[in-house]
C-alpha cells in the first residue's frame, strides 16, 4: 500500500468539510459482502457507486476494529487493526482508494474513553502478562479503593444504567466505567495513554483515512478527585438509563475542561493532514456546545438537539437558531443517528411511532434535511435516511441491545439498526445469510433497488437535494463573515414558516399542519422543493408545481421545504 503524506499548509486552510455533506455507516448492518450475516468493508466498498449517485462527499463508518462485541464495536480490544468479521486493513485500504476515486472522503470512528477489557492494556493492568507490565498498565486506566462501607468510591452511574464502578476482586479495588462494566474508561489524566493515542491517529491517517469522528468526547478527562456528582432525585425502581442518569447533576463525570487539551493536541495533528476532527458533543444546550468546541479544539461537533424535539414549531425554530454565531460552520446537524430513534418514527404523527406508511415522518425529516442543509456546518444523513425509513420492527425475543431491560426491545437501540434494505430476495437483499439482527422485512418500495427507478421516491428526492446543494455551494458566500457564510433569519421568529437567506440563496419550510403561502423576491428562481420532489403526502398527486400558486408566492404543502436563488 501507497502511504499518504502529510498535507501541505495550503491543503489545512481548505477545510473540505464546509458546507460538506456526510453519511454514517452503521457497519454491522449497512451491507454484507460475504453473507455472514454481518455488514462489513466489502459491503462499503461494494456500495460505494450507490453513495456517490446520493452525492455525499464523506463517509462515517462506525467502529470496525477487533471487538468482542459486547456493545457492537464500541468496546475496542485493538484500535490498529481490523476485525476479521468486517474485513482486514487491505480492504480497507481498498476502500479508502476506490472512495476517493469517486469524490468521497473516509471517516473512522474513534473510541477514546474506553476500552475492551479484552484490550492487551487492560489486561496488562489485571495483572495477566506479568508484574512488569502491570505495574506500566495499571495506570491506564482509573482504580481507587473501595468506600468506607466496601461500596462503590463514588455515586456515579453509568450512561447504560447501574453504578458506573466494578470491584475487580483479585486487588480488592474498584475500575470506573461510564458504559458497560466490559468497558474500562481510560485515565487520560496519564500522559502515556496521551502518546499511545498520537500514534493510533498517525497509524490511521497515514492510510489516507480522511478525519475522525471521536465517541463520547465530553467525557474523556474525569474530575482528579473524582467526587460524587450532587444528586437531585432519588433513582426510582425500575428506572430507565435515562431516568438514572438524569437523577444526578453531572458535575465531575464528564464535561471536564481538561478533555480541550486532549483535542487541541489532536487539532494539532490532524491539520498536519488536512483531517476533519469532529466529536460527539452530546450537549443540548448551545451555551454547552460552545464550552465543548472552542476555536482551537476540534473542528466541529454534533448539534444533537434535532433529536430530542417533536415536530413543533417552536422547538424546531429553537433548535435551528439556538446556537451561538460563533459555532456556526462548526455544527455537525443530524436528524438520525445509530443510538436514536429515526427521526422519521419520531416525526409521525399520532400515538402509532411506527405509523409511517402515510409518508409524514419521511416528509417531515426531509424538509427538516432541507433547512439544514443550507446552514453553515456539515449535513450528515444516516444511511437509510435517504429511502424514508422509520425504525425497523424487532421483536422482543430477538433484541440484542444490552441497553434496556431486556423484555424492552423500545428501551434500546435495535430499531434503528436493522440492516439496510437494498433490494427483492430473502432479508430485503442485505445478505443471503441470517442477518446478526433479526427484524421484519420492509416493503418493496422502502428498498433502495425499487427507489432508484423512481425520480420522485424519497431516494430522488434527496438525491435532487444534495445535487442543489453541491452546485449551490458557491452561493452561500462561504469564505465570508469568518468563512461561515453569515445567515440572515427572514421569519421573525415565530410562525409556521421558517425561512433564512445565506449568500445567494432563500429557504424556507412549512412546519406547520397547513399549507403556508411564501412571499417571493422579484426574481427569484426556485431550485428545489420537496413537495414536488417526491410524492409528499400533502402535495398534489401530479406533482404539479405549486411555484405559480399566486403572483410573489409560493405555496408550501405543511412538513415541506423549498429553496430558491435570489
Amino acid at each position: 500500500m501507497t502511504r499518504s503524506s502529510p498535507a501541505s499548509a495550503t491543503d489545512n486552510l481548505r477545510r473540505w468539510w464546509a458546507d460538506a455533506v456526510g453519511y454514517q455507516v452503521y457497519v454491522r448492518s449497512f451491507a454484507d459482502s460475504d453473507n455472514d450475516g454481518v455488514g462489513d468493508l466489502g459491503g462499503v466498498l461494494a456500495k460505494l457507486d450507490y453513495l456517490a449517485r446520493l452525492g455525499v462527499d464523506f463517509v462515517w463508518i462506525t467502529p470496525f476494529y477487533p471487538t468482542p462485541g459486547d456493545d457492537w464495536g464500541y468496546d475496542v480490544a485493538d484500535y490498529c487493526d481490523v476485525d476479521p468479521l468486517f474485513g482486514d486493513l487491505a480492504t480497507l485500504d481498498r476502500l479508502v482508494a476506490a472512495a476517493r476515486e469517486r469524490d468521497i472522503r473516509i471517516v473512522t470512528d474513534l473510541v477514546p474513553n474506553h476500552t475492551s477489557s479484552s484490550h492487551r492494556w487492560f489486561q496488562a493492568a489485571l495483572g495477566n502478562s506479568g508484574a512488569a507490565d502491570r505495574e506500566r498498565f495499571r495506570d491506564y486506566y482509573i482504580w481507587r479503593d473501595p468506600a468506607p462501607d466496601g461500596g462503590p468510591p463514588n455515586n456515579w452511574v453509568g450512561y447504560f444504567g447501574g453504578p458506573a464502578w466494578t470491584l475487580e476482586p483479585e486487588s480488592g479495588q474498584y475500575y470506573l466505567h461510564l458504559f458497560l462494566p466490559s468497558q474500562p474508561d481510560l485515565n487520560w489524566r496519564n500522559p502515556a495513554v496521551a502518546g499511545e493515542w498520537d500514534d493510533i491517529l498517525r497509524f490511521w491517517l497515514d492510510r489516507d483515512v480522511a478525519g475522525f469522528r471521536v465517541d463520547v468526547a465530553g467525557g474523556l478527562v474525569k474530575d482528579a478527585g473524582l467526587r460524587s456528582n450532587p444528586q437531585l432525585l432519588p433513582i426510582p425502581p425500575r428506572a430507565s438509563r435515562w431516568e438514572q442518569w438524569d437523577c444526578f447533576e453531572h458535575l465531575y463525570d464528564v464535561f471536564q475542561p481538561e478533555s480541550q487539551d486532549v483535542f487541541r493536541r489532536w487539532r494539532k495533528i490532524c491539520d498536519e493532514y488536512g483531517a476533519f476532527l469532529h466529536g460527539e458533543t452530546y450537549h443540548l444546550d448551545p451555551r454547552g456546545m460552545d464550552d465543548l468546541l472552542p476555536p482551537d479544539g476540534m473542528h466541529g461537533g454534533y448539534w444533537f438537539a434535532p433529536m430530542h424535539i417533536d415536530w413543533e414549531p417552536a422547538a424546531i425554530r429553537r433548535t435551528l437558531r439556538g446556537p451561538s454565531s460563533a459555532l456556526a460552520g462548526r455544527l455537525l446537524w443530524a436528524m438520525s443517528s445509530h443510538d436514536m430513534p429515526r427521526a422519521p418514527t419520531r416525526f409521525a404523527p399520532g400515538s402509532d411511532a411506527r405509523a409511517h406508511d402515510d409518508g409524514w415522518g419521511a416528509a417531515r425529516t426531509l424538509a427538516f434535511n432541507v433547512l439544514a442543509a443550507f446552514l453553515p456546518g456539515t449535513l450528515v444523513l444516516y444511511q437509510g435516511e435517504e429511502l424514508g425509513l422509520a425504525d425497523g420492527e424487532v421483536a422482543a425475543e430477538d433484541k440484542l441491545d444490552p441497553v434496556g431491560p431486556d423484555d424492552d426491545v423500545g428501551a434500546g437501540r435495535d430499531g434503528c439498526r436493522t440492516p439496510m434494505p437494498w433490494g427483492d430476495g430473502p432479508h430485503n437483499g442485505f445478505s443471503a445469510a441470517e442477518p446478526w439482527l433479526r427484524s421484519a422485512a420492509r416493503p418493496a418500495g422502502e428498498t433502495a433497488a425499487a427507489q432508484s427507478q423512481d425520480e420522485r421516491s424519497w431516494l430522488g428526492a434527496y438525491r435532487a437535494l444534495l445535487d442543489v446543494q453541491q452546485r449551490a455551494r458557491p452561493a452561500l458566500s462561504n469564505g465570508t463573515a469568518g468563512g461561515n457564510g453569515a445567515v440572515e433569519w427572514t421569519d421573525r421568529g415565530s410562525g409556521e414558516v421558517i425561512s433564512y437567506r445565506r449568500g445567494r440563496l432563500a429557504v424556507a419550510a412549512n412546519v406547520g399542519d397547513t399549507a403556508c403561502e411564501v412571499p417571493l423576491e422579484d426574481g427569484a428562481t426556485l431550485l428545489y422543493d420537496s413537495a414536488t420532489a417526491c410524492r409528499h403526502p400533502g402535495a398534489d398527486p401530479s406533482g404539479a408545481s405549486t411555484q405559480d400558486a399566486a403572483d410573489g408566492v409560493h405555496l408550501l404543502p405543511p412538513a415541506s421545504a423549498a429553496v430558491w436563488q435570489i
